[in-house]
């Protein structure tokens, strides 16, 4: 167990930190589950702009590597294209 103050402050911050990434980056997965469902192109369109936010907030945040974020991005905006 740790000794100090900061460490134990340490603890209990790396928890709720590791919570909230967790939590972002689940209600992206789940945008992107959304979009790939998703039949007509309009609302397609109109989903993946919020998409790429999502997934740009979790690169900004190193929840995510930016080229996983660029390979999904790149995938979905070829998904809402063929639609």
């Amino acid at each position: 167990m740790a000794n100090h103050k900061s460490a134990l402050k340490r603890i209990r911050r790396n928890e709720s930190v590791r919570l909230r990434n967790k939590l972002q980056h689940k209600a992206t997965r789940n945008a992107i589950k959304k979009l790939k469902d998703l039949k007509t192109k309009k609302a397609a369109a109109k989903l993946f702009p919020a998409v790429v936010s999502m997934l740009d907030k979790l690169v900004k945040n190193n929840i995510i590597h930016s080229n996983k974020s660029a390979n999904l991005k790149s995938k979905l905006s070829k998904h809402v294209a063929a639609l």
